[in-house]
C-alpha cells in the first residue's frame, strides 16, 4: 500500500476526515501556504480547503499567519503533534477506565457465554486476551492458529507466561506444547479445526476455527466451563506423552484399545473403523 494512504486511513483511524489528512500531510512537505496553494497541493476542492482549515486550527494542528494581505499557514511539527495526540488519548483512557469502573461491578461468578464470529474476529479477541496473560496460557491449537498467534505468545513468555499444551502440526514451534499423535485420524473423524485456549484460569475461548467467517468460538468466564476446558487439554496432555513412551508394540495395542473405547462411544460404522484404525500417524 502506498505509505500515504497507509498513513491516511491510520490518521483517520483516530477521528481525523480523509480532507484534514491531506491537508497537513501536504502541509508538511511545503509551508507555509496560502489556502489556494494548498487546494492545489492536497486535491481539496477550494470550496472546501478553508472549512478544512479552520478545523485543523481548531484542533491546533495548523497554524494561521499573516504575510502583508495574504493568510498563510504551517503545521505543527510532527514530534509535538504525535506527543500531544499520545497525551490526549491517554486522558480519555484513563479518564473512561476510572469512570467504567465506578459503574461496573464484576460478579463473582460470571457465567455468560459470549459468541464471536469469524475466524478473524476469534483470532483477534485472543491476542487482545494473550497480551494481557499474567500466569498461563493454555492451548489446544491447530498449526494455521498458532501461526496467527506467534507474537502474542512470544511476548507473553518473554513477560514469564507459562505455555502448555497440545497442537495439531508437524513443527514443534513451543517445547511446552505437545504434539497430538494421530492427526491424520482426528481429520478424518472430525473433518474441522477445533481450538480451545484457556487464559490465566480467567477466560475461556473455544470452537471451530476452520470456516473462515463461519467460524464460531464461545468465549467465557464461567469457572465450570474453563475448569472442563482445562481438564480436557489436561487429558489430551496425559494421553499424548504416555502413547509417545511406548515402545512400538505397546503403542500399537495402546492405539487398538483407544479406537475400540471411540467405537463403543460412538457407534462407528465398520468401514469408518477401519479406516480409523489404518490411520495410525
Amino acid at each position: 500500500m502506498n505509505p500515504s494512504l497507509k498513513i491516511t486511513e491510520d490518521m483517520m483511524a483516530l477521528g481525523f476526515s480523509a480532507y484534514e489528512c491531506k491537508a497537513y500531510l501536504a502541509l508538511l512537505e511545503e509551508f507555509p501556504m496560502n489556502g489556494y496553494g494548498l487546494s492545489k497541493a492536497s486535491g481539496i476542492p477550494r470550496s472546501r480547503i478553508y472549512e478544512v482549515l479552520k478545523n485543523l486550527i481548531s484542533k491546533q494542528m495548523v497554524f494561521e499567519q499573516a504575510e502583508g494581505k495574504t493568510k498563510v499557514y504551517i503545521p505543527m511539527e510532527p514530534a509535538v503533534f504525535i506527543k500531544k495526540l499520545k497525551s490526549r488519548y491517554e486522558r480519555i483512557f484513563n479518564d473512561l477506565t476510572q469512570y467504567a469502573g465506578t459503574l461496573y461491578r464484576e460478579p463473582k461468578q460470571d457465567d455468560r457465554l459470549v459468541v464471536i464470529q469469524g475466524r478473524d474476529n476469534i483470532i483477534s479477541f485472543l491476542k487482545v486476551l494473550i497480551k494481557g496473560a499474567e500466569n498461563r496460557v493454555a492451548l489446544s491449537i491447530w498449526d494455521e492458529e498458532l501461526s496467527a498467534l506467534t507474537r502474542e505468545l512470544d511476548a507473553a513468555l518473554d513477560r514469564g507466561v507459562m505455555l502448555r499444551g497440545i497442537y495439531f502440526g508437524r513443527e514443534k514451534t513451543y517445547k511446552d506444547l505437545v504434539p497430538h499423535r494421530r492427526i491424520k485420524r482426528y481429520m478424518a473423524e472430525k473433518k474441522e479445526r477445533y481450538m480451545s485456549v484457556i487464559i490465566d484460569h480467567a477466560h475461556a475461548v473455544s470452537g471451530i476455527v476452520s470456516r473462515g467467517e463461519a467460524s464460531k468460538a464461545t468465549w467465557t468466564r464461567d469457572e465450570g466451563f474453563i475448569e472442563v476446558s482445562e481438564d480436557y487439554i489436561a487429558h489430551d496432555l496425559v494421553v499424548n506423552l504416555y502413547s509417545a513412551s511406548l515402545d512400538k508394540e505397546a503403542y500399537a495395542r495402546f492405539e487398538e484399545f483407544a479406537d475400540n473405547v471411540h467405537d463403543q462411544f460412538f457407534h462407528y460404522s465398520k468401514t469408518d473403523l477401519d479406516t480409523y484404525k489404518g490411520l495410525l500417524e
